[in-house]
């Protein structure tokens, strides 16, 4: 646009105005653009809530219908609200599940699940998580928050490591924790479950037993078979009120003395190790009713005579060839070699002659 200015008499005047429609015309092309550009980004917009909206919608139905499933899986027995899976498809479980947090008892066996939700902490009644043989692969720190918890059966799972978070479960009574493979290692805070009196952690691969189990003061049932233990700890008689013990298929080479003190020890299994002698302290194990020594590299070989097949069946009497019985006729047979041992040494030196005696004539 143009403008033009005329002088007149001092004065100046606008006499005409000449239009460059060139100009005009990119400014309305630029206008018409951004107008149109703001008219796509709000059907943009609106396409976008729309398909929110379906979405919500849909994800809506989808949770209905999970929820369904999951009720359906929801029984009552004995008095106990139960949450029951079994051999089906479930590597996740929806968050709907919170809906149902007034089940007692999650039982989801051969499901793949392959993680415990976090979820789990609206679970403020359970009292039994059990999750055997699937494949999770942690537990997560909401265990925790379960403080009624008495069950957690985790065995036949992923796991290589036990949260300290664990050990608020304050009520816990039983914990399994078998075949995870990895597994190697508990938290040192296990001891202050006060409550545990049930711990399975066979087919693992820890080489000795925790501190933190010795010191579980209400344990009475252990299992640690198939691990890799290679040797018990001289204390193992902490573990006071201890009534089962399973050490079968580890590397065990040598007893402490001090497993002949453990007075309430009614069970315990040291069948296929690497045993050489049994202590002869286990003789006053008075409370001892069944143990095992069967398939050991024992030093001394000693055999009991055969009983009455009438009276025993095969595999009792098989048993009872490494058990009790046998325990107390190897520890005899040991203490008389022994004393003979002594008699003959003690023999030896008094019969020889010194260095001063004279010579025989």
């Amino acid at each position: 646009m143009t403008v033009l200015y005329h002088e007149t008499g001092g004065r100046v005047t606008m006499t005409g105005v000449t239009v460059c429609f060139g100009t005009v015309n990119s400014i309305k092309a630029l206008w018409e653009t951004r107008i149109k550009k703001c008219r796509e980004d709000q059907q943009k917009q609106q396409d976008l809530k729309e398909r929110a909206a379906v979405g919500r919608l849909a994800h809506a139905w989808e949770d209905r219908i999970s929820l369904a499933k999951l009720k359906d899986k929801v029984v009552t027995e004995d008095g106990r609200v139960i949450f029951r899976i079994e051999k089906e498809e479930w590597k996740t479980l929806p968050p709907v599940l919170v809906q149902l947090s007034q089940v007692q008892e999650w039982q989801l066996h051969r499901t793949s699940l392959q993680n415990i939700p976090r979820f789990i902490a609206s679970f403020q009644h359970l009292i039994v998580l059990d999750l055997s043989r699937n494949a999770i692969m942690e537990i997560p720190k909401e265990i925790g928050k379960l403080t009624r918890l008495r069950e957690l059966l985790l065995s036949y799972n992923r796991l290589n490591f036990i949260p300290e978070e664990l050990c608020c479960c304050e009520n816990l009574e039983k914990l399994e924790l078998a075949v995870n493979r990895n597994l190697d290692g508990l938290p040192s805070q296990l001891s202050r479950l006060t409550k545990l009196y049930h711990l399975d952690l066979s087919m693992n691969q820890f080489t000795s037993i925790p501190d933190s189990v010795l010191d579980l003061p209400a344990l009475e049932w252990l299992d640690m078979g198939g691990n890799r233990l290679d040797h018990l700890p001289e204390n193992i008689h902490k573990m006071e009120k201890l009534h089962t013990l399973w050490l079968q298929r580890n590397e065990l080479e040598v007893l402490p003395d001090n497993i002949g003190y453990m007075h309430s020890l009614e069970t315990l299994v040291l069948s296929s190790n690497k045993l050489r002698d049994i202590p002869a302290l286990m003789e006053g194990m008075s409370n001892l009713r069944f143990v095992n020594f069967r398939d050991n590299p024992l030093t001394l070989d000693v055999s009991l005579a055969k009983q009455d097949a009438a009276v025993v069946d095969e595999e009792d009497d098989d048993q009872e060839m490494f058990g009790k019985d046998f325990m107390h006729a190897y520890i005899k047979e040991a203490r008389k070699r022994e004393t003979q041992a002594n008699y003959t040494s003690v023999l030896n030196v008094t019969i020889s002659p010194g260095p001063d005696a004279a010579p025989a004539l």
